[in-house]
């Protein structure tokens, strides 16, 4: 099977990366092939011409800024007629990408842990049968897991997961500044704070405690982490991290309406 990736920015790149590393013969554009011509070495077609590219193959993933899309649907249409496209533009409902393209169409949105193949990746479709949707989460698991949403929910996951890695990073910055705050060295408090992350994103995977579970078997009666605990309330950390997705999740709501 060939995929086109459509737009190679830092997304697209490792979208091409993770399918070729997993067998795919993957082509993808970009206007200035020079920035992405390190993915050459992986085996992967590097091109300048959407059209071209869309024609080659047989799964297409438009990894464009939402404000760029009309442009490139109008610029591949003949070529994606009948074809699986998958948009990640935020955004953009599946109502308004059927107005540009007779594709068979999939709205999804990753994050940037593709780049280790780490994404959480929601997408929604309508008009796929079983084994369209078989090949489409198979092109999802090359980078992390997947799960199928209604689209209702689309806006709510690029709020939550979608950006997701910049208040993570946030919060695990703030983890590190605290351990220099107390005197430990730079890379042991980058360590710490990583390995604590993802130790604790692990174990509730993996046992399906509840958050309040884990936190609670830390804290001990008169112990150092329920004074912790006691300051990031009195911060509004909780609150301060759901107007954050609240945000970032009516952003995406009204892009569609600033995109015509």
């Amino acid at each position: 099977m060939r995929i086109a990736v459509i737009g190679a920015g830092t997304i697209g790149s490792a979208v091409a990366k993770a399918l070729t590393e997993e067998g795919y013969d993957v082509i993808v554009t970009r206007r200035k092939i020079e920035k992405v011509k390190w993915l050459g070495k992986y085996g992967v077609e590097i091109s300048n011409d959407n059209k071209a590219a869309a024609e080659k193959a047989d799964v297409i993933i438009l990894t464009v800024k939402p404000n760029k899309v009309k442009k490139v649907l109008e610029e591949i249409k003949p070529a994606v007629e009948g074809k699986i496209l998958i948009s990640f533009a935020a955004g953009l409902s599946l109502n308004f990408l059927k107005k540009l393209t007779d594709a068979k169409l999939v709205r999804a949105m990753p994050n940037i842990a593709i780049l280790v193949k780490e994404s959480f990746t929601a997408y929604t479709a309508d008009d796929l049968d079983r084994k369209e949707i078989e090949i489409v989460e198979k092109i999802f698991g090359a980078f992390g897991r997947c799960v199928r949403v209604d689209e209702e929910y689309m806006d709510a996951i690029t709020g939550l997961s979608g950006s997701g890695p910049a208040y993570v990073s946030v919060f695990l910055e703030s983890l590190i500044y605290g351990g220099l705050k107390v005197g430990l060295p730079r890379d042991t408090a980058l360590l710490a704070a990583a390995q604590t992350l993802l130790g604790t994103a692990k174990l509730l995977l993996e046992t399906n405690f509840h958050p309040a579970q884990i936190r609670d078997m830390v804290i001990t009666p008169g112990g150092t982490t329920i004074d912790g605990i006691f300051e990031l309330e009195d911060s509004r950390l909780r609150t301060a991290i759901m107007k954050a997705i609240d945000a970032a999740t009516k952003k995406s709501r009204i892009l569609s309406l600033e995109i015509k």
